[in-house]
C-alpha cells in the first residue's frame, strides 16, 4: 500500500500526496480494502482554504508515527469536500446525528460499508486545551473495533436507519397568507441590532437570510428590516471582513463586531454578496455599496480567473501563517505611503503602533477616526494610498489559490457578474460573465449533462443538483439581460436533465445525486442551504422564471411540487432555508416587465435601464423585437410598440398594465410593486 492521492486532480488532494498515510481518494478501491482487511476506515474532509486543516495536515499527517498508526489500524480515504459536496454533505448530516457539530476538517470513523461509528474534527498532536490527542483518538478507535464489533454494529444500523429517516422523510407542512412575513419577522429576531449578522460569536455574511429581511422591507417597508439590513451591510463593507486593500470578502468574522476575519476567500460568498450590495444600490443608490461591487468585481477579474472561469477560493494562510499576506505593522504603512499624508490613512484605517490584532493591524472604517465617506478629495488620496499598499502587498507570498472551476459557484459568480454588468452598465463585467458562462458548458458539460468540477483539463464527479441549478439561473439571467435565445434553450435542457435524473417520484423535491451516479449509503434530498443556495429552493425560482418565459404549465407544476414538498421544513428550520423563502416569493409574486421594441433603439435601452434601476428581486425582464413576439398563452402575447415607439408592460399573476412608452414613467411605476398574498401558489 501506499499513497494514492498523486494523480487525483483536486488542489487539496495534491496536498497529501507526500504524505507518509496511504490515502485513498474516495472509491470502490477503499472500500474493497477494507472489507478485505477488515478494516475501519478513517475518512477526512476538508478544503484547500480550511486553515485548521492545513494544521491538522501538518501535525499528524506529516508526522510518520502518526501515519504508521493510521496505516496499521484503518483504512485512509482523503475527501475534497468542494469537489464531493454529496460526500460531505452526507457524513456532516451523520456527525449531527451523532451529537456532534460536524465543521472541517472532518474526521470520521466508518465500517467497511461506509456508515459512521465514532466522529470528530481538528484533534492536536499533543493534548492542548483539553482536546485529545489524535494518536490517542485513533488508539481508542481502533480497540473499540476490535473488541465491540457487535455494539459497533448495532450503533451503525441505528445510524443508518436514522439518516434514511433523516433524507427520506415526508417534508411537508401547512402553507398560509403569513407564511413568508412569519419567516423574515422569525429570521429579524436572530439577528444582532447593535453590529449585524446573526446573533453570536462568529459572524459570517450570511447572505440568503440577509436577502430574506431585504425582500420583507421592500414588500412591507417595515423600518425595521431596512435597519436590520443596512446595520449588517455597514460591518461587512466597512469591517475587518472586507480586505480593504485588494477587495473581496472573507468568509467570517471571529467576533461579533466584525474586526477579525477568518482570512480565507470563497468564490460562492463574493458572488453573493456582490447581488446583495447591487440590490441595495438599485434601491438607494448606496455609495458604499457601488464602491464594494466594483472592488469586488476587480478582485475576482483580477485574481480568481481560471482561464475564462473562477477559482473556488483563496486559503486563509501564507508561509504556514494565518492572515500573514493581510496584516500591517505601522512601519509598513509608513514605508509604502512615505510621501502621501500617511497620517490620513492611518486615521481612517484604524491603524496603531501596537496593531489591533496579534501586534499588527486588521485595516478596517469601522469607528474610523475618518468615517466614511470623507471629501471627495480625501477619498481619491485613501484610494491612491491603497493602490500604494497593493502593490507593497503583491510582492509577497501570496496565500495558495484552490483553481477548481465548480459549476455551481460558477454559476453564482456568472449571475452576479451579468447583473451587475447590466445594472452598473459595465459592459466588460457582463463580457466576463459571457465567457465564463460558455467556459462552463465547454469544461463541465456533456451534452445535456454537467460535471461538478473542472481542473487542468481532468472533469470530476457527475454533476449535482447544486449544478444544474445554479447554472440554470446563471442561463436565465444572461437570457434576460442579453437577450440570446441560447441561454433559455440551455437553462431548458439542464432542467429537464434535472426532471429526469434528480426528481424523487415519490415525496417530491431533487436528490442532491443522479440516478446514475455511483451511490452512497444514503441518496440525500435537502432543503438546507450549505454552502450555496439549497438546488430546491433554487429551481423553484427557475421553474417560475421558465413558466413565465414560456407559459409552459409543466414548469409552474413542478414549481408547486416543489415548493410543497418542503414546506415543513422550511417552517421548522427558517434559519437554515433562507432561499426557499426568497423563492417562494418569486414564484407567487413573480413580476414580468415586457419591453416590446428593437434592440437597437435608444429608447428600448432607455426603458430597460429603468428597470433595471429598481430593486425589483422577483422581477423578469424580456425585451421583445417587434417582428418576434411572444408565445400564446404568454399574458403580453401579442403586445406591441406604440405609435412606433418601444414600450414596456408590466405583467403579474397572468394580466399585464397598460402600455408604458415614458423610462421615467416605468420607474415610477416600479416604485412600488403590487403585494400580492404570501401564500398565494403560482398560476
Amino acid at each position: 500500500m501506499s499513497n494514492q492521492l498523486a494523480n487525483e486532480s483536486s488542489p487539496y488532494l495534491l496536498l497529501h500526496k507526500d504524505n507518509p498515510v496511504h490515502w485513498y481518494p474516495w472509491g470502490r478501491e477503499a472500500f474493497q480494502e477494507a472489507e478485505t482487511a477488515n478494516k475501519p476506515i478513517l475518512l477526512s474532509i476538508g478544503y484547500t482554504a480550511c486553515h485548521w486543516c492545513h494544521v491538522m495536515n501538518h501535525e499528524s499527517f506529516e508526522d510518520a508515527a502518526t501515519a504508521a498508526q493510521m496505516n496499521e489500524h484503518f483504512v485512509n480515504v482523503k475527501v475534497d469536500r468542494e469537489e464531493r459536496p454529496d460526500i460531505d454533505q452526507l457524513y456532516q448530516a451523520a456527525a449531527n446525528a451523532m451529537g456532534h457539530g460536524g465543521g472541517w476538517p472532518l474526521t470520521i470513523f466508518l465500517t467497511p460499508k461506509g456508515v459512521p461509528f465514532w466522529v470528530g474534527t481538528y484533534s492536536p498532536k499533543e493534548e492542548r486545551l483539553g482536546m485529545t490527542p489524535f494518536k490517542t483518538v485513533l488508539d481508542q478507535v481502533s480497540k473499540i473495533y476490535k473488541e465491540q464489533p457487535q455494539p459497533i454494529a448495532e450503533g451503525a444500523d441505528r445510524l443508518l436507519q436514522q439518516l434514511n429517516t433523516l433524507f427520506g422523510r415526508d417534508m411537508r407542512g401547512p402553507i398560509d397568507n403569513t407564511f413568508l412575513d412569519t419567516a423574515a419577522i422569525r429570521i429579524g429576531q436572530r439577528y444582532d441590532i447593535f453590529f449585524g449578522g446573526t446573533t453570536g460569536q462568529m459572524k459570517f455574511p450570511s447572505v440568503t437570510l440577509l436577502e430574506v429581511l431585504w425582500r420583507a422591507f421592500l414588500r412591507s417597508g417595515a423600518p425595521q428590516f431596512m435597519q436590520l439590513v443596512s446595520t449588517t451591510l455597514d460591518n461587512m463593507l466597512l469591517g475587518g471582513l472586507y480586505d480593504h486593500i485588494g477587495g473581496g470578502f472573507s468568509r467570517y468574522c471571529t467576533d461579533e463586531r466584525w474586526t477579525v476575519p477568518h482570512f480565507e476567500k470563497m468564490l460562492y460568498d463574493n458572488a453573493m454578496i456582490v447581488d446583495m450590495m447591487t440590490a441595495v444600490w438599485q434601491f438607494n443608490r448606496n455609495e458604499l455599496c457601488r464602491a464594494r461591487v466594483e472592488e469586488t468585481i476587480t478582485w475576482m477579474l483580477r485574481d480568481m480567473k481560471v482561464e475564462d472561469a473562477f477559482a473556488s477560493s483563496l486559503d486563509a494562510d501564507s508561509e504556514g501563517e494565518e492572515g500573514k499576506y493581510y496584516l500591517w505593522t505601522e512601519a509598513e504603512i509608513d514605508a509604502a505611503l512615505m510621501g502621501t499624508f500617511v497620517q490620513k490613512f492611518k486615521t481612517a484605517y484604524n491603524v496603531r503602533r501596537e496593531g489591533n490584532f496579534e501586534g499588527k493591524n486588521i485595516l478596517l472604517r469601522l469607528n474610523s477616526g475618518a468615517p466614511f465617506p470623507q471629501s471627495e478629495a480625501d477619498e481619491a488620496l485613501l484610494k491612491k494610498q491603497r493602490e500604494l499598499l497593493l502593490a507593497a502587498r503583491q510582492q509577497r507570498v501570496a496565500p495558495m489559490r484552490d483553481d477548481k472551476v465548480l459549476a455551481d459557484w460558477n454559476g453564482l459568480a456568472i449571475a452576479a457578474l451579468a447583473n451587475a454588468g447590466a445594472v452598473f452598465q459595465k459592459t466588460d463585467w457582463t463580457v466576463a460573465a459571457i465567457k465564463a458562462f460558455d467556459f462552463v458548458v465547454k469544461a463541465l458539460g456533456d451534452g445535456d449533462r454537467l460535471h461538478h468540477a473542472w481542473l487542468n483539463g481532468k472533469r470530476g464527479a457527475l454533476g449535482f443538483a447544486d449544478d444544474y441549478a445554479h447554472m440554470i439561473r446563471a442561463a436565465l439571467v444572461l437570457w434576460e439581460l442579453v437577450g440570446d435565445k441560447r441561454y433559455l434553450d440551455q437553462a431548458k435542457k439542464w432542467t429537464v436533465t434535472l426532471n429526469e435524473h434528480y426528481w424523487d417520484n415519490m415525496l417530491g423535491g431533487y436528490y442532491t445525486t443522479s440516478d446514475d451516479s455511483d451511490p452512497l449509503i444514503v441518496r440525500a434530498r435537502m432543503l438546507f442551504d450549505q454552502p450555496v443556495p439549497s438546488a430546491n429552493s433554487t429551481m423553484i425560482a427557475q421553474l417560475a422564471r421558465l413558466y413565465q418565459a414560456t407559459g409552459e404549465q409543466a414548469y409552474a407544476q413542478r414549481a408547486d411540487q416543489l415548493f410543497q414538498a418542503f414546506a415543513g421544513e422550511a417552517a421548522r428550520a427558517f434559519v437554515s432555508t433562507g432561499s426557499y423563502f426568497s423563492a417562494i416569493e418569486t414564484a407567487v409574486a413573480g413580476l414580468q416587465i415586457v419591453v416590446v421594441g428593437p434592440i437597437t433603439n435608444p429608447k428600448t435601452h432607455e426603458l430597460t435601464a429603468a428597470v433595471l434601476g429598481r430593486s425589483l428581486p422577483n422581477r423578469l425582464l424580456i425585451v421583445v423585437s417587434p417582428e418576434e413576439g411572444l408565445p400564446e398563452g404568454h399574458p403580453a402575447h401579442g403586445k406591441a410598440m406604440i405609435n412606433g415607439q418601444p414600450a414596456a408592460y408590466i405583467c403579474q399573476r397572468g394580466t399585464c398594465s397598460a402600455p408604458i412608452t415614458n423610462p421615467v414613467a416605468l420607474s415610477q411605476a416600479l416604485q412600488l410593486p403590487v403585494r400580492v398574498p404570501p401564500g398565494q401558489r403560482p398560476q
